[in-house]
């Protein structure tokens, strides 16, 4: 397999994807950083459980990510989607 350089955007993407999925459980409630929404500010319980989801769900949508590389012009496909599922769930 020949890397490209949408293979090492992807890389990259996966990489950083995960380095969130580490750090959202771990993250104080604060106004800076993590999935802010009224409801997560408002309380420490939501804060920590929509963190503990959004880190399990960023570590699979970096696996997802990784996975898409062996399907060359659908990779994109597994970035984007993911992704856009993990945002919308964790601020739902």
């Amino acid at each position: 397999m020949i890397i490209c350089r949408t293979g090492l955007i992807l890389f990259g993407a996966a990489g950083l994807f995960y380095y969130v999925g580490v750090f959202l459980p771990h993250a104080e409630r604060n106004w800076f950083a993590g999935i802010r929404t009224p409801w997560t500010l408002s309380s420490d319980e939501v804060w920590d459980r929509t963190h503990a989801l959004g880190g399990r769900l960023f570590k699979r949508t970096a696996v997802l990510t990784l996975v898409g590389l062996f399907f060359g012009d659908y990779a994109i496909y597994f970035l984007l989607i993911p992704a856009l599922l993990t945002a919308g769930i964790t601020a739902v």
